[in-house]
């Protein structure tokens, strides 16, 4: 067995940096707000796992199941020598492509993608223990703006699961479109997972179980910011919101103040003053209509050649070449 490698273009430095500029921008906006992708330090991790496994949350299972249905077929259309998986976490669903990808004969090697070094390489390591005969070469960037750092050579697919995608908003997604266009040759493919415009009163209990896990993880980002940023937020005096906004169709989920109090940020030296009431956005997770993404897809230069639904229309499978 070949032992994995790792290519790091992003390192604790580099976040630290990052999340110094987006609590100063979100925390001085008004409205407020915060991307979300502070919400995952190992905590912050371990409760979105936490999160997939809820009963309301039905689009992890459903991409799961729909992926499962499907895969044999993806795998024949897209004949990949490199699959490349954005955002890989813990690489759970994806071995259900690589198991489909190499009976297909032609995979060589996986390259997964993430933020975190000592996730990605734990990840990185099982997957080359149980694929022997395959290269895997992890890199840790930030696929928002990393992504002519990916591995060239080879007919390269991109997975991006997990309807990701919905957290950029309309401006975002074209730029990520249209970087990851710049980075791929014509004829090379994009495999993306998106949820479903749905009925919201099975939406928003996906983002706001009975549990209070979501609420939890929300949060999770007031917990990042004090212990990276010398912040002194009391996180239970904020209460979780996920809402509905039908005009833009997706998810906002927000942290409430309870109460009127002052923030202190020491390592920007930056004071922040809460309206009891005062609302601050911390994701949005849009939902889409197959039409509606495809077109976004195909002006970005990806036009679509298959699309997969599950059952209920809850989750769709989107697979592009590049023009």
């Amino acid at each position: 067995m070949t032992a994995a490698t790792l290519d790091i273009h992003l390192t604790e430095a580099d976040l630290t940096a990052a999340l110094r500029g987006d609590a100063r921008r979100g925390l001085t906006a008004d409205p407020k707000c915060l991307p979300p992708k502070w919400f995952y330090d190992a905590r912050g991790s371990e409760l979105f796992e936490a999160i997939t496994e809820l009963p309301e949350y039905y689009p992890t299972r459903t991409e799961r199941a729909l992926l499962q249905r499907v895969v044999g077929e993806i795998a024949r259309i897209a004949q990949a020598e490199v699959l490349i998986e954005l955002g890989a976490g813990s690489a759970t669903k994806t071995r259900l492509l690589l198991d489909a990808l190499t009976a297909e004969g032609p995979l060589k090697t996986y390259v997964p993608q993430d933020v975190s070094d000592s996730f990605l390489r734990e990840t990185a390591d099982r997957v080359a223990a149980e694929y022997p005969a395959l290269a895997v070469h992890g890199v840790v960037s930030d696929f928002t703006d990393t992504l002519h750092t990916l591995p060239r050579g080879g007919r390269r697919l991109v997975a991006f699961l997990g309807g990701t995608i919905g957290n950029l908003v309309p401006a975002e997604r074209a730029e990520f479109l249209a970087d990851l266009h710049s980075v791929l040759d014509p004829g090379e493919q994009l495999l993306l997972g998106a949820g479903l415009v749905i009925d919201p009163a099975i939406l928003v209990p996906a983002y706001d179980d009975a549990a209070g896990v979501t609420a939890e993880f929300n949060r999770n980002v007031l917990h990042v910011l004090n212990s990276r940023l010398g912040a002194d937020f009391d996180p239970a005096a904020f209460d979780h919101v996920a809402v509905w906004d039908s005009a833009d169709e997706w998810i906002e989920m927000r942290l409430r103040a309870t109460r009127a109090m002052t923030v202190r940020v020491a390592d920007l030296d930056l004071t922040v003053d809460f309206a009891a009431g005062e609302e601050m956005r911390t994701e949005i997770s849009a939902k889409f209509r197959t039409d509606g993404l495809s077109a976004e897809l195909q002006a970005a230069g990806f036009p679509v050649e298959r699309v997969w639904t599950d059952p209920d229309n809850r989750f769709a499978l989107f697979l592009a070449a590049r023009r």
